[in-house]
């Protein structure tokens, strides 16, 4: 009988991005175990992954890292509340920001105020709430190198203005999707619950999108705020990265 192979630990980056094929980190990192090479599956460790397999790696996932059940921007309001982290107030460049902004606990994952490039697309593919869609925001509001996946809530057909929540590539690689092709990223809308400033109507912030896959910080105008017992709601536009 074969002795017991040993394993070795490394970092996996904890974002849940599901461009792996699975759900969350956690589960990639069990599925390694017995299969060390789907290690290579994980875009965020760059032209290393085939080394870390070869070596037979077992990853664990990093200390100050995110760990939900329903992957990138599906995280439940306990599992939010579990995480007791102390932030550090910098992006993954090193970059000060000044709050996380999370997604509203009834929303499947971060909701964002979007108009197509050609608004018309709105209306040529009689986009309704539920469906599932995917784009990528380019250009000056954003220019984000991330192709962003989600579920429409709100459309305006008339003018092609929509909000969708951002959910991860999940959904969209069962084939049954509309691609809106390059939009513009018009706002974002959320709650802030972990802040190092007390947010101002008209004023511009740097803050992070709490399921930024990048985990790059963000900027925005600040132009509502409604304070509640679970936080602040909060909507920012005139949005840019870095």
């Amino acid at each position: 009988m074969k002795p017991k192979q040993e394993f070795n630990e490394i970092d996996l980056p904890g974002l849940n991005c599901g461009q792996c094929g699975m759900r969350t980190c956690a589960e990639l990192a069990a599925r390694i175990r017995e299969q060390p090479s789907l290690v290579e599956r994980c875009v965020h460790l760059g032209n290393t992954s085939s080394s870390f397999a070869s070596k037979s790696k077992i990853p664990r996932l990093a200390s100050d890292s995110c760990v939900c059940s329903g992957g990138c921007g599906t995280v439940s309001p306990s599992e939010r509340q579990s995480i007791s982290v102390a932030p550090t107030w910098r992006d993954s460049l090193g970059r000060d920001f000044d709050f996380y902004l999370e997604h509203f606990p009834e929303d499947p994952g971060p909701r964002e105020i979007i108009l197509p490039h050609n608004p018309m697309i709105t209306r040529e593919l009689d986009v309704k709430p539920g469906d599932i869609m995917l784009g990528r925001p380019l250009g000056m509001s954003c220019g984000c190198p991330i192709t962003h996946c989600g579920v429409a809530m709100d459309v305006d057909q008339r003018t092609g203005v929509m909000s969708w929540c951002v959910t991860g590539p999940l959904k969209t690689r069962e084939g049954k999707f509309k691609d809106l092709g390059y939009y513009i990223a018009e706002g974002y809308e959320g709650m802030v619950n972990l802040s190092r400033v007390e947010p101002k109507v008209g004023m511009r912030y740097y803050f992070q999108p709490r399921m930024c896959m990048l985990q790059w910080r963000h900027s925005g105008l600040v132009n509502y705020i409604n304070r509640t017992p679970e936080g602040i709601q909060i909507r920012l536009e005139g949005l840019w990265i870095g």
